[in-house]
């Protein structure tokens, strides 16, 4: 067995991008969480009046040996609208924003060489930020699975 690893995503509301991600063979969690700000321990209430500077975000383990981080960067470019800047349909506001957060150097090449190729499927420029993994800080537990408990079949990511 492979050791797991870690990979970072935000793309709009963070219910839709979990349950996507926990649906791809290989990945072992998906946890709904922010990361990207200047608070410790933030509250979904203090994101969403987006002073702590957090985006909503799902923290993927996966076995590489099963998928890799550049199939999850591919997945991650076909489950929202990588070009709209701070929102994703109706949620609107920079905790919303698109983004990969990298684990590694090699994750950042991965991610960028991924966002180049990608921006031949999309006619304005992609807005997705690259950037360095900061600390993860997992959301409220009434957000973890919240499809699977609610009945919800999606979110409009």
């Amino acid at each position: 067995m492979s050791a797991m690893e870690k990979a970072t995503f935000a793309a709009g509301c963070f219910w839709g991008v979990e349950a996507s991600f926990r649906a791809i063979p290989g990945v072992a969690d998906a946890i709904c969480g922010y990361i990207g700000g200047h608070k410790d321990n933030p509250t979904y209430e203090e994101v969403c009046r987006t002073d702590t500077g957090h985006a909503e975000a799902v923290e993927v383990t996966f076995d590489p040996a099963q998928v890799s981080f550049a199939q999850l960067v591919d997945h991650f470019w076909h489950m929202h609208n990588p070009t709209q800047k701070d929102r994703q349909g109706p949620d609107v506001g920079r905790q919303y924003r698109s983004a990969i957060f990298t684990h590694s150097d090699e994750q950042a090449r991965i991610a960028a060489e991924s966002k180049e190729k990608a921006q031949a499927n999309f006619a304005q420029p992609i807005a997705t930020e690259i950037v360095p993994a900061s600390t993860f800080w997992k959301a409220e537990e009434y957000h973890q699975r919240y499809f699977e408990k609610n009945g919800s079949a999606h979110c409009a990511i």
